[in-house]
C-alpha cells in the first residue's frame, strides 16, 4: 500500500476568472510536515481552499490524488470525512452556535459517514473536556481563544490530512506555543500536516521536513528546515 497521502500533478486553478494556481505539483508523504511560504498573493491560501473544497474557486487543470482517490470528484463535506481538516486563517464564530452543540453535530457526521453510531451523551461529554484540556482551552468562547479552538476541533475530529492555514496569525507567545505543542501532540507517522506561515518563530516549534516556496502561482524552491533561515536573512526577492 503507498503511503503517499498527496498528489497533486499540474494543478492550475483560480477565482473568478483569474487564474492563481499556475501549475502546482506536490506529493505528500505519511509522516510529512509541510510548511509553505511566500509573498502575499502568491497563492497559499488559495492552494488550502482547493484542497478544502471551497466552491468559489475553480480548477482549470491538473489532478489531485487524496489517498488514491480523486479529491476534485469529492465534496466539501465527502473529503473532510475522509480525513481532511482545515484550519482557517480567520476563522469565525458563528452566532447563536456553541462549540459543544457544533462539535456534537461535526462527530457524528463523521461517525455516520463511517457506518458508526452516533455517540452517546456521556461519551461525547468525556471526549468533549479531554481535547479542551489537551489544547488547555476554556470553555467559553473568548476572542483570543479563537485560533486555539481550531486545534481543539483538529483534535475531536483526528484528521489524516492537517491543512493550517496561517495559524499562527494574531497570537501571543503563550498561545502560539500551545497552539503548536497541540498540532505537534496530534501528528503521528500516520498522518500529514500542510502549515502556511509568513513567519520563522511558528516553525521553530512545528518543526516542517520539507518547506516550499510559494511566488506567483507556482512551487519556486523545495528544501528542507534551513530554508526557512535563508528566507529570514534574504526573504523572497532571491527566488
Amino acid at each position: 500500500m503507498s503511503d503517499i497521502i498527496l498528489k497533486i500533478k499540474g494543478l492550475r486553478a483560480g477565482i473568478e476568472g483569474k487564474e492563481i494556481l499556475k501549475g502546482i505539483d506536490l506529493e505528500i508523504r505519511k509522516g510529512e510536515i509541510h510548511a509553505f511560504m511566500g509573498p502575499n498573493g502568491a497563492g497559499k491560501s488559495t492552494l488550502s481552499s482547493v484542497l478544502a473544497g471551497k466552491p468559489q474557486y475553480t480548477v482549470t487543470e491538473g489532478t489531485i490524488e487524496y489517498m488514491g482517490k480523486d479529491l476534485l470528484a469529492m465534496s466539501p463535506e465527502e473529503r473532510s470525512w475522509a480525513g481532511i481538516f482545515m484550519s482557517f486563517q480567520y476563522p469565525v464564530e458563528i452566532p447563536g452556535v456553541s462549540i459543544t452543540n457544533f462539535m456534537k453535530t461535526a462527530v457524528n457526521s463523521h461517525r455516520e459517514a463511517k457506518g458508526l453510531e452516533p455517540m452517546k451523551a456521556g461519551e461525547f461529554l468525556k471526549l468533549l473536556r479531554e481535547k479542551m484540556a489537551f489544547v488547555q482551552m476554556r470553555p467559553e468562547f473568548a476572542k483570543r481563544e479563537v485560533k486555539r479552538n481550531e486545534i481543539f476541533q483538529m483534535a475531536m475530529l483526528d484528521p489524516v490530512l492537517s491543512i493550517l492555514d496561517e495559524t499562527d496569525s494574531g497570537l501571543d507567545v503563550d498561545a502560539l506555543r500551545i497552539v503548536a505543542n497541540g498540532v505537534n501532540a496530534l501528528h503521528t507517522p500516520e498522518k500529514a500536516s500542510i502549515i502556511i506561515t509568513h513567519y520563522q518563530r511558528l516553525l521553530e516549534y512545528i518543526v516542517p521536513d520539507v518547506v516550499h516556496v510559494l511566488k506567483d502561482g507556482r512551487i519556486v524552491k523545495t528544501a528542507g528546515k534551513e530554508l526557512v533561515d535563508f528566507i529570514e536573512e534574504n526573504g523572497y526577492d532571491k527566488f
